[in-house]
């Protein structure tokens, strides 16, 4: 039984005699599992009633381990976020229960960010919500086959990490097969 990609290639075959049939199903295949992964997750948050940004932040704080804290400063560094604008995803987490910012005894200037055991409920909802969903999709294939998938992007994940895997630069203009290209 085909799928989507099947048909894709197919056409894409006939019409661009250079690509590689198997390069284009296997790109093909990892865009539809990521998009499939990316709007689960986006529902997922939805009926959670958490926003991205909001789960970043349980998932940052979580990832500290006990007593799951930290400066608002390295936090916004973990996020990849200015001071200002984790400041402003903080506010609506903290009103909310999830968070709570104190200050240091002794230096009311230091400031921490710890998950409260609200966030923590949060947080679990959410990652045991999301497990369900990734385990289903996942049910598809055997024990021994998903071990398969994940040594194999493992192997795609490493080359792009260590820079064997950067993206060759493309000619620009009308694109011809190799048999007629020299």
């Amino acid at each position: 039984m085909g799928d989507s990609v099947d048909r894709h290639v197919e056409v894409w075959a006939k019409e661009l005699d250079w690509m590689d049939p198997v390069k284009e199903a296997i790109f093909a295949r990892l865009a539809i599992l990521a998009r499939h992964a990316s709007r689960a997750r986006r529902e997922t948050l939805d009926s959670d009633g958490l926003g991205h940004g909001q789960y970043k932040v349980l998932l940052t704080l979580r990832r500290q381990g006990p007593p799951y804290e930290t400066s608002p400063s390295r936090l916004a560094d973990l996020l990849g976020l200015t001071r200002g604008a984790l400041s402003a995803r903080l506010g609506p987490i903290e009103e909310a229960g999830l968070i709570v910012r104190t200050h240091e005894t002794g230096d009311r200037r230091r400031v921490r960010v710890r998950l409260t055991d609200a966030g923590h409920a949060a947080f679990e909802q959410h990652a045991a919500s999301e497990e369900a969903g990734e385990v289903a999709l996942l049910a598809a294939l055997t024990s021994e086959e998903q071990q398969t998938l994940a040594e194999l992007l493992r192997k795609l994940v490493l080359a792009v990490e260590t820079g064997r895997g950067a993206p060759v630069p493309v000619p620009r203009g009308p694109r011809r097969s190799r048999s007629t290209a020299w």
